[in-house]
Parts: C-alpha cells; sequence; structure tokens
C-alpha cells in the first residue's frame, strides 16, 4: 500500500489515495489502521484517513483513528487532505469541499511556491443539543455543569464539532493528570459514544493553551475540532473573545467564532512528512 505521512500541528495521519485504483478492503480498515498506527512496529501515527471519490463534493475523507475505531471529522486530519489534494494534481481549485461523515466541509487552501502551506477551514455548526452530541442528560444545553470523575468534581461544557466534545477549564495545563482522568472521561456513562476531552487554560481573551484526551487515539499533540470547540465553549462561559489564539502541544491554531451565524473557522497548518509504501 503506498502512502503519504502529514501532520498539521502534529497530529498526524496515515494518508491513501483512494481515488483511482487503490482501495483497502473494508472489512480490514480497522486492522489497517491499528496496523499502520503502530509507532513501534508500523509507520507510527495518531490514524489513518482514506481519500475517496465523493458525488456530493470534491473528495470524501475517511478517517479511523489509531484503535481501528471510524471517526467523523478531524479539523487537523481535514486541512491535509487539502494539501494533499492540491498538491499531489488531484485537483487544481485553492476551494475544495471534502464530504465527511458529519457533513461537506469547505477549505481555503493558502498557496506558497506552488505548494500549500496553510488551510482555514469552515467548520460548520457547533450542536449543543445533548442527544446529538451525544451527552446523557437532561439539560438543554451543558454549559458549566459539574462532573464527577475519579472521586473529584470538575465543569464541564459539551457540544459537537462533527464529534462530541466536553471542555474542562483548568488553572494550569501542565499539571492535569491527563494519563489518568482522560480515559475516565472518554469512557464515563454520561458520553455514549465516547468523548474528546480538552483541558483549556485561559491565558487572556485572545489566547488559551489546550490539552487533549482524544477518544480512540489518548493524548494528542493537537485537535482541530477540539480546539474550535474549546473557543466556542470559552465565548459560551464569558472567558474570551471570538477569535482566539489555541496554543497546543504541536503548534498554535487561531479560531473565529461568529457567534451570529453560529459558524466556526480554523486556519492552521499542513505538512507532509513523507511517502513510502508498507506490506499489509
Amino acid at each position: 500500500m503506498k502512502f503519504t505521512k502529514m501532520q498539521g500541528c502534529g497530529n498526524d495521519y496515515v494518508y491513501v489515495d483512494c481515488t483511482k485504483n487503490q482501495e483497502i478492503e473494508i472489512d480490514n480498515i480497522p486492522h489497517v489502521a491499528r496496523q499502520v498506527s503502530d509507532r513501534h512496529y508500523g509507520i507510527g501515527s495518531d490514524g489513518l484517513i482514506l481519500i475517496k471519490p465523493s458525488q456530493k463534493a470534491d473528495f470524501f475523507m475517511d478517517m479511523y483513528n489509531n484503535d481501528g475505531s471510524r471517526g467523523k471529522m478531524c479539523g487537523n486530519g481535514i486541512r491535509c487532505v487539502g494539501k494533499y489534494v492540491y498538491d499531489y494534481c488531484l485537483t487544481d481549485k485553492k476551494q475544495v469541499k471534502i464530504e465527511t461523515l458529519s457533513g461537506i466541509k469547505t477549505l481555503d487552501l493558502t498557496i506558497d511556491n506552488g505548494k500549500v502551506s496553510q488551510v482555514t477551514v469552515d467548520m460548520g455548526n457547533p450542536i449543543f443539543a445533548p442527544e446529538k452530541i451525544p451527552v446523557i442528560s437532561d439539560k438543554e444545553i451543558l454549559v458549566n455543569e459539574p462532573i464527577i470523575i475519579g472521586g473529584k468534581e470538575y465543569k464541564i461544557t459539551c457540544l459537537s464539532m462533527g464529534n462530541p466534545h466536553a471542555v474542562v477549564f483548568v488553572e494550569n495545563t501542565d499539571d492535569i493528570p491527563i494519563e489518568t482522568i482522560g480515559p475516565l472521561f472518554e469512557n464515563h456513562e454520561m458520553f455514549p459514544d465516547r468523548v474528546n476531552t480538552e483541558f483549556i487554560q485561559v491565558i487572556n481573551r485572545n489566547h488559551i493553551k489546550m490539552r487533549v484526551w482524544e477518544r480512540g487515539s489518548g493524548e494528542t499533540l493537537a485537535c482541530g475540532t477540539g480546539a474550535c470547540a474549546s473557543v466556542v465553549a470559552c465565548v459560551l462561559n464569558g472567558l474570551t473573545e471570538d477569535e482566539v489564539k489555541v496554543s497546543l502541544l504541536g503548534g498554535d491554531l487561531h479560531i473565529r467564532y461568529d457567534k451570529d451565524n453560529n459558524l466556526v473557522y480554523m486556519t492552521g497548518p499542513a505538512v507532509t512528512v513523507f511517502e513510502g509504501e508498507i506490506q499489509l
């Protein structure tokens, strides 16, 4: 299988071009995702992304986490899809539409010396209804709601950016025992489809720090949908303005929340690491 490894803010995936004749049998994709993601015996990544034809958009992004579970959306991953399809001449458009399991996303590509260096993604509408996130709750919206994790009370703000997020505000992200509490959040009974958890330290009204525990992947260096969810949560809690720099372990993303139209825009880098071929 020919592949390209790419990363956005350190959130790395193995990309496979399935637009022509290279395809993986659907029953084998979870196994392949686990195999290529292994950082000791495989290529090493946070997951696998297949770029496929689409009847609704320019391309379809089919993504899998490193545990083999299928994901609906990945903000860092979709920026790299935009770079892939332009840099490898699958399109000459500087605005492309990518179909995902959470809807069609519009990407605006920044070109430097003939290659994509940065991508702005219209991430669509944040979803607040608990049953659509999904979160088990009788509330209409979950903002600063208490939850007991590991015998300690935390306050969470929950929303979906195509996948479920629980945002937690903390004093210092460096002090979070994320390897311990991350899985407890992810698998809490309140979240029937598991959850991505963002731990946020507010630096000022235009800058936050973030660490993330992603369902199916553990702690990653970055999460694009998580950065979007975090800025929306900050605005809902009155902690920041609507344009925010999000500093992640792998780099910075710039997020703008258009509250009037309930739309989120994410801008960040996309980088090709290397190409190769692996025997499955």
